[in-house]
């Protein structure tokens, strides 16, 4: 037998420090992309570090002990977040949501928190601010994130299987820890909280129907991901991915099931209710059906490198511009240069050409640019 090689393409060090344009301009509360997509949220990835080692993200072979992460003084402050974050909500973001590696595990970052959600778009209204969590420190952090202004959070759990949820995080952490931090965040009122469960074929299938019954008439929205293609690490392939349209199929065959509207443009889900009107569940097809064409959200890496896809090959190094002296006025005009440029789809792209699927392509790492 073959020895399994996964490449890992290592973007934390490549430079690609964008230009200051010579004639500045002022935000005017939206910028839009070559596609009329509108910039509209904004994820942060406050920490490249994880205590869990998911196997369709951070693979135990890659992200071994000897592995090394990025030294503290790589990672943005939490001024210079804020400060980037302040500029993107000008062009039009409204939206916000932290995110890594595991966001818990940056100290004291419900300070950033408190920083964010005194943010105002330019008509005045607060943001949307969300964190994405594996949940195994939301029970001991819920209060204090609600007490610093976050508005919700999204937890990801794989299963309800003791036995399979262990097997996909590799680090023998229980459901019922997971499922224990979901409530205390609930009693924090930190939500509509949604469940996010990441779908690989021949680990986890067998789990998407009691997860379904186990959320069903709750307070909690599940939410079905079809495991994608993310960087290099996780070893990717097609044959893997159980597309969404099968999920749907399985639950609708022990729960009946219809199609509701997405709630808001740009929206990656696809909504299904239960017919008996106990809640909801949606799908999230990035590999069979590409939503590209609504796609509004930029990502900007725990080192401060603006990525305007999840599925970029490289990214805009801001940190050099804000700790070269730059000003606001300069990076702002930076900002709108970088997203009118976008021209982003390779889901789309992806999808249509399913023959380039194998193709060598070093894409960034989920765990460092953030899910």
């Amino acid at each position: 037998m073959t020895e399994k090689v996964i490449p890992l393409a290592d973007h934390r060090y490549l430079n690609r420090v964008p230009a200051v344009p010579t004639e500045l301009e002022a935000p005017t509360g939206s910028v839009a992309d070559r596609f009329a997509r509108p910039l509209h949220d904004l994820r942060i990835s406050v920490t490249d570090r994880c205590n869990f080692r998911c196997v369709y993200c951070m693979p135990k072979e890659v992200f071994d002990s000897s592995y090394q992460f990025l030294p503290q003084s790589s990672l943005l402050s939490f001024e210079e977040i804020t400060r980037v974050a302040s500029l993107a909500v000008a062009h039009g973001v409204e939206k916000l949501r932290l995110t890594g590696g595991e966001p818990l595990l940056r100290k004291h970052v419900e300070t950033l928190i408190a920083e964010l959600s005194a943010l105002r778009t330019p008509a005045g209204r607060e943001l949307d601010l969300t964190l994405t969590t594996n949940g195994s420190l939301l029970a001991k952090k819920a209060q204090a994130l609600k007490d610093a202004g976050l508005k919700r959070v999204t937890v990801s759990l794989d299963a309800l299987s003791d036995e399979v949820f262990k097997r996909m995080n590799d680090v023998d952490f229980s459901v019922e820890e997971v499922l224990h931090g979901i409530e205390v965040a609930h009693q924090a009122g930190l939500g509509p909280i949604k469940i996010n469960m990441v779908v690989k074929r021949g680990w986890n299938e067998q789990e998407i129907v009691p997860m379904a019954r186990y959320f069903k008439d709750t307070p909690f929205i599940l939410r079905f991901i079809e495991y994608m293609d993310v960087g290099s690490s996780n070893g990717w392939r097609m044959d893997e991915v159980v597309p969404s349209a099968d999920v749907v199929r399985r639950i609708d065959a022990a729960m009946p099931l219809e199609k509701i509207a997405a709630n808001a443009v740009g929206e990656t889900a696809e909504r299904w209710r239960y017919r008996d009107g106990a809640g909801e569940v949606g799908v999230i097809s990035s590999v069979t059906q590409a939503f590209c064409h609504s796609c509004n959200r930029a990502r900007l890496s725990t080192e401060g490198k603006l990525y305007t896809c999840l599925f970029a090959t490289g990214g805009h190094d801001l940190r050099a511009l804000l700790r070269g002296g730059r000003t606001d006025e300069e990076i702002s005009t930076v900002l709108a240069h970088i997203w009118r440029a976008r021209e982003d789809r390779y889901s789309a792209l992806r999808t249509s050409n399913t023959e380039g699927l194998d193709a060598p392509v070093r894409k960034v790492e989920m765990s460092y640019i953030g899910g």
